[in-house]
């Protein structure tokens, strides 16, 4: 049986994040495929991480900065290696070259982080994201250096598919395209009709910054909805929610923070729209994801449905302007007959871009392709090759640095 070994950034939280989703899917992708499967990170526990166990697949913690992870990789002897975020890969890569060379590394990047962090700097000064926000950031280079020193990206978006290919140059070999991987026959149960449905709601880990400038940019978009709908209300849902979040609840006004959700679906499914004016971030959006999956009708921005879509037709409205944004979503919460056409717009969404069966086929078939022709496709990645040498080790040299002064603070 092959081995896999995780490295994760967190313990998987699918109840929390889409990313928690996305990583778990992949993981059980391997296991229906014949893979042994383990997770190990350096993160504490958290309150809302799955039972691993429950699942197939083993765990191990691990630290960082610490020769006992080179013993720990040797003893498993995994034949693939799947980094969970560049900073995984900047981390252990080197220590799982140095002692398992022949294993194909993986990069599960989740989003672009660069590209996040990019929009994020241009929004805060009220300006388009252009090239120089990206090229002369140094979390690009790092998280560019991560995708070539590997043997395969995951990357979740159509959109960053191309930025990769386009802007940053990277051949297409070392990129293969992976959304979310929705099992179909999930979608096939009858949900809640229009009649049966009420509120707005919107849904998002409050610590991911995307999610927390949702919630202040809902702040002045709701009063505009709230003038035209007076009893209706926005249940705002979403793991870990700070005091400065909490503190935004407000009866009267119906904007409520809900926090926490035991499960996602069922609240999604209770609301009559979703709502996410997204205006910076990466990936694509699991809420939306989500939205579809329970067939709730979404209005969002075009970096929130940005990589979801191509010439299907969005399951509700997208819009960037904040009145007309607001006057969507009432128009879409009183009329029925367009709710439900942008209802079924969800099926035929999900369907053409995120079937499970499809998308994890051809992972499988990527990753067999890998293995068979590993070395000539690693003697063609010049520019990973390069930046695995020595003198551009500077994240491992640091590393053994950090050990070797850890070790000495123990012998004294």
């Amino acid at each position: 049986m092959k081995k896999v070994l995780v490295i994760g950034y967190v313990w998987p939280e699918p109840n929390s994040s889409a990313a928690g989703t996305h990583i778990m899917s992949i993981m059980r992708l391997f296991l229906a495929n014949g893979y042994s499967v383990e997770f190990s990170t350096p993160c504490a526990l958290s309150d809302h991480m799955i039972d691993l166990e429950a699942e197939g697949i083993s765990s191990k913690s691990i630290e960082l900065n610490c020769d006992s992870f080179d013993e720990y990789i040797k003893e498993l002897n995994p034949d693939i290696v799947m980094f969970d975020r560049f900073m995984m890969e900047e981390q252990f890569g080197w220590r799982v070259e140095k002692n398992c060379p022949n294993a194909l590394k993986l990069l599960d990047t989740e989003d672009l982080q660069c590209l996040r962090n990019a929009r994020h700097q241009a929004l805060k000064a009220n300006r388009e994201m252009n090239k120089t926000d990206l090229f002369t950031s140094d979390l690009a280079k790092r998280e560019i250096s991560a995708i070539l020193r590997c043997d395969l990206s995951l990357i979740i978006s159509s959109f960053e598919m191309d930025l990769l290919k386009e802007t940053f140059k990277i051949d297409e070999s070392l990129l293969h395209h992976l959304p979310f991987m929705v099992d179909l026959k999930r979608c096939e149960i009858k949900r809640k009709s229009f009649e049966q449905r009420e509120h707005f709601m919107t849904i998002g880990n409050f610590r991911h910054a995307p999610n927390w400038d949702v919630v202040l940019y809902l702040q002045k978009i709701w009063p505009l909805i709230r003038k035209e709908l007076p009893k209706a209300q926005l249940h705002i849902y979403g793991s870990y929610p700070p005091p400065k979040a909490t503190a935004l609840n407000n009866q009267k006004t119906g904007f409520l923070i809900k926090g926490w959700a035991e499960d996602a679906f069922e609240v999604m499914e209770n609301s009559k729209l979703c709502l996410a004016p997204i205006r910076f971030g990466a990936g694509i959006k699991g809420k939306l994801l989500d939205a579809m999956i329970t067939k709730t009708p979404s209005i969002t921005t075009n970096v929130g449905s940005e990589g979801m879509y191509d010439s299907e037709a969005w399951p509700g409205f997208i819009s960037d302007d904040m009145e007309e944004f607001a006057s969507k979503a009432v128009e879409l919460y009183k009329n029925e007959d367009l709710w439900n056409k942008s209802k079924d717009n969800c099926d035929t969404l999900l369907s053409s871009k995120y079937n499970a069966t499809i998308l994890g086929e051809n992972l499988i078939l990527k990753i067999k392709e890998l293995e068979e022709n590993r070395e000539e496709h690693r003697v063609e990645n010049f520019m990973g090759s390069m930046l695995r040498h020595h003198s551009m080790a500077s994240t491992k040299y640091m590393s053994q640095w950090i050990a070797q002064k850890n070790k000495d603070k123990e012998i004294k």
